[in-house]
């Protein structure tokens, strides 16, 4: 008997196939890790570089309220998925609707700010370094919170047309990981733009 099947069942040993879904989320998520990370790196490198105005400390506030909102996004999703799993069709129905409504806040935020940045600040992404790169890496955390809402909102049609099920609570979770780390990366884009970038 070998040293590594003491202990061990025999039919504990069975592997399986990963979900395939499960694995295209996970390389979905890398290849974006990939490409934030660029975009992080290049906010970073030009930091104060700008031989023009306004600078970040004169225009950017510090989003708390929306940040909230977006990061208790994962706990209700979370909740809901949970849900979904145990059968629970109409607090599933809640709670990922009170998800899609916090993504939603604090899509109308980021709205809101570059608003007030082109109107009041003067500040485009044609301005100044800092403006190019903070609308390309804030713009492109926002592209992938819209991509994000598209899909829970098209997840809330099927639950509420009656064509979701407990058993699809699985593809339900891996959409999920996807929204989770769209909230993750907002923790290092607010970190970087909002806090070390000022």
């Amino acid at each position: 008997m070998s040293a590594l099947s003491v202990g061990v069942p025999q039919g504990n040993l069975e592997w399986r196939l990963p979900s395939r879904g499960r694995v295209g989320m996970y390389c979905l998520i890398a290849a974006e890790s990939a490409i934030f990370t660029i975009f992080v790196v290049a906010y970073l490198f030009y930091i104060g570089k700008s031989l023009t105005g306004p600078k970040p400390s004169d225009v950017l506030h510090a989003p708390i309220f929306y940040t909230v909102c977006l990061l208790s996004s994962s706990l209700t999703i979370h909740v809901a998925v949970r849900s979904l799993s145990g059968g629970k069709m109409a607090a599933f129905g809640a709670w990922w609707l009170l998800t899609i409504v916090l993504g939603s806040v604090f899509l109308f935020g980021t709205a809101r700010e570059w608003n007030h940045l082109i109107n009041d600040e003067d500040l485009t992404i044609s301005t100044n370094l800092f403006g190019t790169t903070y609308y390309s890496l804030v713009g492109l955390h926002a592209f992938h919170v819209t991509m994000g809402l598209l899909a829970l909102i098209a997840v809330a049609v099927f639950c509420f047309t009656s064509q979701l099920q407990r058993q699809h609570a699985g593809r339900v979770e891996i959409l999920s990981m996807y929204w989770h780390f769209v909230d993750a990366v907002w923790v290092i884009v607010f970190t970087v733009v909002y806090l070390i970038g000022r």
